[in-house]
């Protein structure tokens, strides 16, 4: 079993438990943190950051997103990937607006009901916007719990050792240590065990096998990108774009279209 106090002790002595600056952690809207989490699937939080500052003020609320086409969020969407996420998150916002009047809900089994809401979406809104001692987990997270037990473990399982680290009313603070945690110190190359706060508490040490390949939540990595289904579905939208961006220009006479080329006129 995990020792949950040696965990906490020595999580709350690290110097990364102050933090890092991320402009989610300095809102407790539940619209934003969706909007931050569904950006942050599969994606490094340095591509997130602008991305994140020019969807919200172009789609503040739920109404916002809603209003607008999905054409719209996804053209809003473009460059961070997967531009299905853009979707299920424009069908999310007209669902709080039809069933919850805009309001995003607090209760696990209504967030699992909405469009492109997993596990763990729901539960990182519930613990970074309603501040919930509910364990959020994710790929960093199951790899540090997977080192700490010293073996793999199933789904149901590492969500209990999870849940079971929690303190008592820091659920926000501590799934941010969390995170941060395992995406500085327990990562999935070269994991800095040296200096390692938990060192005494995880029963691998970096020795032998790493226990947390093929546990629960940790990612496997994401396939080639060129030549994939995801390169051809984002040239496609990219065509789509440009194609919207040309009648734009034609319309306004900035620009004829001369056979197969575009000038000037």
């Amino acid at each position: 079993m995990i020792d949950a106090g040696a965990v906490r002790h020595g999580l709350r002595l690290w110097p990364g438990a102050a933090l890092r600056d991320l402009p989610w952690r300095r809102t407790r809207d539940p619209w934003a943190i969706v909007v931050s989490e569904t950006m942050l699937q599969q994606t490094q939080v340095n591509r997130v950051i602008d991305r994140y500052y020019s969807f919200l003020q172009r789609f503040p609320t739920t109404a916002a997103c809603a209003a607008a086409p999905a054409g719209d969020v996804i053209d809003e969407w473009v460059g961070l990937g997967y531009n299905r996420r853009a979707v299920q998150l424009h069908r999310l916002a007209v669902a709080v607006e039809e069933r919850f009047d805009g309001e995003v809900p607090a209760d696990l089994t209504l967030l699992l009901s909405l469009p492109g809401v997993g596990a763990y979406t729901a539960r990182a809104v519930l613990a970074f916007a309603f501040e919930r001692d509910v364990a959020v987990l994710d790929t960093n997270v199951g790899r540090v719990l997977a080192r700490l037990r010293g073996g793999r473990l199933g789904p149901a399982s590492a969500q209990v050792q999870a849940d079971a680290l929690v303190p008592a009313g820091e659920g926000w603070w501590w799934n941010q240590v969390m995170l941060d945690f395992g995406a500085t110190v327990c990562v999935a190359s070269s994991p800095r065990c040296g200096e390692c706060p938990l060192r005494e508490a995880c029963s691998w040490r970096g020795r032998g096998d790493d226990p947390a390949k093929g546990s629960a939540a940790v990612s496997k990595g994401q396939t080639k990108f060129a030549g994939s289904d995801r390169e051809g579905r984002g040239r496609l939208v990219a065509a789509d774009r440009a194609a919207r961006a040309v009648e734009s220009l034609v319309r306004d006479g900035l620009a004829v279209v001369d056979g197969d080329l575009i000038r000037l006129p």
